[in-house]
């Protein structure tokens, strides 16, 4: 997966939280044969793993965290956090969500690695904050940008 040789198309998905960005990366990665996404919350992980076992059977699906860590004997889609992803896999797709937080004092160096060297074989995506294209197309000078518009309007409903 590091540097892999016929790299395929990175794409940034970039806008606010409610805009279907985790749901795309689930819906392309299960296009692809095997896959790996890096979510940056454990109950994230779960929660996406619990979805994907559900559409492709619990034989199909690792979860690998820090503290849980279920792998079948041969599966095709890894559902990890970011910090816990087996880079030594290869794998078609491949996603990092929130890589915004590389840019956090703690979890940065992290995420950072992760854009800097994770890559699927076939399709890698970078799930995200608008504040992040800038970045990124320095980083990644090749990335493809796409958008994403809110589902619904936030409010504040006051005290």
């Amino acid at each position: 997966m590091t540097g892999a040789k016929n790299e395929g198309p990175m794409t940034a998905v970039l806008g606010p939280t409610n805009t279907g960005k985790t749901f795309l990366a689930i819906e392309r990665m299960l296009g692809h044969a095997t896959g790996m996404i890096g979510f940056p919350l454990r109950l994230l992980a779960r929660e996406n793993y619990d979805k994907v076992v559900k559409t492709k059977g619990v034989s199909q699906v690792a979860l690998v965290t820090g503290e849980e860590k279920i792998i079948p004997q041969n599966p095709r889609y890894w559902i990890c956090t970011v910090e816990a992803m087996p880079l030594q896999r290869e794998v078609s797709f491949l996603a990092i969500d929130e890589i915004q937080l590389a840019a956090d004092a703690e979890r940065g160096r992290i995420f950072t690695d992760r854009l800097l060297h994770a890559r699927g074989r076939n399709e890698t995506l970078f799930l995200g904050a608008d504040t992040m294209a800038p970045i990124l197309k320095r980083l990644v000078p090749d990335i493809h940008f796409v958008g994403r518009e809110r589902f619904s309007d936030l409010t504040h409903s006051g005290h």
